[in-house]
């Protein structure tokens, strides 16, 4: 049948199973949304307060359906107000289709009212882009985009049409998408069998456990796995609930900010078996000190990440969980008591702590968990709250925490939000934030209620850039240098203006209280929690140490 380029991205959306858009209109882009228009009973589109949190949203879309997000914008500061999303799905390599619309063909290269060359911007940060200047390629275009976007190692693909090719016609003929996982690399059985041997020999063996392990859905095979190799488990931000926070072998995350019983633990190993992670230098420390005593093995579906940051003694590459299936159909049953129970000496010598009897972050933490019975999805800002989150919640299930790892990206999480709870509504969501991140996106808020999603916005508010601070406080003789936020923003009022429900805690009764109310009310809520300026993520590993450096606040204070 003919249709325009505008009916073809809509069908071909339909081809894929896409049910929900997050965008913003504008010119270049009105074929499309008048295309859509008609649809709107089989595509719903939410309109975000600004093109970022449309990406943020298909980003924590992604991150919580494993399917692809999608996020439309229009040109010019259209296209490139996505950029930060779209830098941050790839950083984590989370699939999302950004469908951006551009001046005419005629009119490329001229300077022209809000052109933009978006796929000249965003070539280092796509894993794929294209600029689609005839029609009849546009069909084909979209599909390639989704495939790429989804398939081997995730990532983001940008579409850029020309607003006249939305308007030109072709003939369109449906194509039956098959948008289940397939494996189509190739894991080499020699690969496999020296991997299998090293881990027979090893005496002290770890696991370390990142974000491909959540993407390729390997939960399962990783538990098998963990327990047949009978070895402690420690994750990156990234791999959080790929292995279950409450299994006994869990012994927290690893890193500038992991538990002691890890950063010690993987220094002392003699075979560390990495699955899924890309040895980030917050997980590393000092590259050269790192896990010194281990031979590696390393399984990656990338075969740019092995041996790009720290060298292997061996890898596998392939899909984690196809890995692990061969692993575990090889491997017998080892057992490693002796080992673990030096691990579980460090459990219980080094647990987290925080201050007590007063509200804290890790406090508030502590009690979302308790009361969503570690069964909520949570996304999170970037800071201190961040790692609280990583710290004191149990994640017991992949894709549960919606975090901007890679990036770094403050103002991330309430768009993800959005994005997660349109993608799995029957989950409680919570956004937790502290009140310099909370600032970067705010207006998003106003999308939650314009819509009644029903998302739960808590602030961890101490009126300071609290990570930056606490490296001010330790590095930088105290000198708070463009850190303090101490003004009269009303966090509760702001909510209330943008139609959502403010609540304030002061102490852990009140937001006790207030947590309790959030989850029965099914609109947005805003919890706005002032907690002490001074307050700390520990342990710490300082800029340049090794991470069997790790330190904690008692450490200090006997120094």
């Amino acid at each position: 049948m003919q249709l325009t380029g505008a009916e073809i991205v809509i069908e071909c959306l339909k081809e894929q199973g896409v049910d929900t858009v997050f965008g913003y209109p504008g010119g270049a882009i009105l074929n499309v949304y008048d295309a859509l228009y008609k649809h709107s009973d089989e595509i719903t589109h939410i309109l975000t307060s600004h093109e970022q949190g449309a990406s943020h949203a298909a980003d924590g879309y992604a991150r919580a359906t494993g399917k692809v997000g999608v996020c439309f914008a229009t040109s010019g500061p259209g296209a490139t107000n996505l950029v930060t999303g779209i830098a941050t799905a790839y950083m984590d390599s989370i699939p999302i289709v950004a469908i951006t619309c551009n001046v005419g063909v005629s009119l490329l290269g001229k300077d022209s009212f809000q052109e933009i060359d978006i796929a000249g911007v965003t070539m280092p940060i796509t894993k794929h882009n294209y600029i689609v200047k005839d029609v009849s390629k546009l069909a084909d275009t979209i599909r390639k985009a989704f495939e790429i976007a989804r398939t081997g190692r995730p990532g983001p693909v940008l579409i850029d049409i020309p607003k006249d090719v939305t308007a030109n016609v072709c003939e369109y003929e449906k194509t039956v998408i098959n948008t289940e996982k397939v494996i189509n690399n190739p894991i080499a059985e020699a690969e496999v069998d020296a991997a299998v041997a090293m881990m027979k020999k090893a005496k002290k063996p770890f696991i370390f456990v990142g974000g491909g392990a959540v993407l390729s859905g390997a939960s399962e095979s990783l538990v098998e796995f963990a327990h047949k190799m009978d070895a402690p488990v420690t994750d990156s931000l990234m791999g959080k609930g790929a292995f279950p926070g409450t299994d006994d072998l869990y012994t927290g995350m690893l890193g500038m900010h992991g538990t002691k019983p890890s950063n010690f633990g993987v220094s002392k190993c003699d075979l560390l078996v990495v699955i899924g992670a890309r040895f980030s230098d917050r997980v590393t420390g000092n590259a050269s000190k790192f896990a010194s005593k281990a031979k590696i093995i390393q399984i990656d579906i990338d075969p740019a990440e092995i041996d790009k940051n720290i060298m292997t003694d061996a890898s596998i590459t392939g899909d984690v969980d196809e890995v692990l299936k061969r692993i575990n159909a090889k491997l017998e049953q080892q057992d490693h008591s002796e080992w673990k129970q030096t691990i579980n000496d460090y459990k219980e010598k080094y647990p987290l702590t925080y201050h007590q009897g007063v509200l804290t972050g890790p406090a508030v933490i502590e009690e979302i968990y308790k009361q969503t019975e570690g069964d909520a999805v949570i996304s999170t800002e970037v800071g201190q709250h961040q790692m609280w989150a990583a710290q004191f919640y149990k994640y017991t299930k992949p894709r549960t925490l919606l975090t901007s790892g890679g990036l770094g990206t403050m103002g991330y999480g309430l768009g993800a939000s959005l994005g997660a709870k349109m993608g799995v509504p029957e989950k409680t969501v919570v956004n937790i934030a502290g009140d310099g991140c909370f600032r970067m996106n705010m207006n998003e808020i106003a999308t939650a209620a314009r819509y009644n999603i029903p998302i739960i916005q808590v602030v961890i508010n101490n009126h300071v850039l609290g990570m930056v601070r606490q490296w001010q406080t330790l590095f930088y003789g105290q000198r708070y240098s463009a850190t303090v936020l101490n003004d009269a923003v009303d966090f509760v009022k702001l909510a209330e203006a943008m139609g959502a429900v403010g609540m304030r805690a002061t102490t852990l009764d009140e937001f006790k209280a207030a947590f309790s109310e959030a989850l029965t009310l099914g609109r947005p809520v805003v919890i706005d929690c002032q907690i002490d300026s001074d307050e700390k993520v520990w342990p710490m590993v300082a800029p340049g140490a090794a991470i069997s450096e790790a330190f904690s606040e008692e450490d200090l204070k006997e120094e």
